[in-house]
C-alpha cells in the first residue's frame, strides 16, 4: 500500500523523505504495484529524493509486479543521475534482468541514451548478454531504431567496447544483415570496419 514515503518519493519532497526515514518510515514498503519509494523516485526522475533515499541504504535492485527495479529502471529509461548515484553504491545487480529477460544496457541501447549506455558500459555488464527476443544490446540499437546520429554514437560505443559485431538474432540474422535491410548505411560502415560479416 502506498505510504507518505512514496508520495514524498515521487514529488521529490527530499526534506520530507529524510525526516520519514528518522522518524522510522520503512524506507523498502511496496505500494499496490509493488513498487518500492526508490522505484517512483526513479519514475519520477526525481534526483534529491532518489539520493536521500539512496544514502539512507535503500533497496536498488527491489523488483516491482512487472520486474523493474531503480536500477533497471534508471538504466532503461536514461534517469542518469540516479543511475550513477545507483552505480555509486556498488550494489547494483548488474545480471538482473527485466520483464523481456534484458539487462540494464540492452534498453539503454533500444531507447537511444548514449550517455546511459557510456555509464553502464564503465561496468562488468554483460555487453553481449541476449534478452528472450534473441537480440543483443548491438542487435536493438539497430533493428529498433532509425539508424540516426543517437544510435550511430551507441552502436559506435558498443563497437569499442567489444560487442560481438556476429551474433546474430535468434533466426540467425546478423547485425549487418539488419543495418542493410533497413538502409542504415553509416552503420553498415560502422559494423563492417568492426569486421561484420
Amino acid at each position: 500500500m502506498e505510504t507518505e514515503l512514496h508520495i514524498a518519493a515521487a514529488t521529490n519532497d527530499a526534506a520530507r523523505v529524510t525526516s520519514l526515514i528518522a522518524g522510522g518510515a520503512e524506507i523498502d514498503a511496496k505500494d499496490s504495484s509493488l513498487r518500492t519509494p526508490l522505484l517512483l523516485a526513479t519514475r519520477a526522475n526525481a534526483i534529491a529524493a532518489a539520493q536521500a533515499l539512496i544514502e539512507a541504504g535503500a533497496d536498488v535492485n527491489a523488483k516491482d509486479n512487472i520486474a523493474d527495479t531503480p536500477f533497471l529502471y534508471a538504466g532503461a529509461e536514461g534517469r542518469l543521475d540516479i543511475l550513477r548515484l545507483i552505480l555509486a553504491t556498488g550494489k547494483a545487480n548488474l545480471g538482473d534482468t527485466n520483464r523481456y529477460g534484458g539487462n540494464a544496457l540492452i534498453p539503454a541501447a533500444h531507447h537511444g541514451h548514449p550517455e546511459t549506455v557510456r555509464e553502464l558500459l564503465k561496468t562488468k555488464i554483460a555487453i553481449d548478454h541476449v534478452n528472450r527476443l534473441g537480440w543483443t544490446a548491438l542487435l536493438e540499437t539497430i533493428i529498433l531504431s532509425d539508424g540516426g546520429p543517437t544510435h550511430q554514437d551507441i552502436l559506435q560505443q558498443l563497437i569499442a567496447a567489444g560487442a560481438n559485431v556476429n551474433l546474430a538474432d535468434g533466426e540467425g540474422v546478423s547485425p549487418l544483415t539488419h543495418a542493410k535491410q533497413r538502409g542504415y548505411a553509416e552503420m553498415v560502415t560502422m559494423l563492417e570496419k568492426a569486421g561484420a560479416k
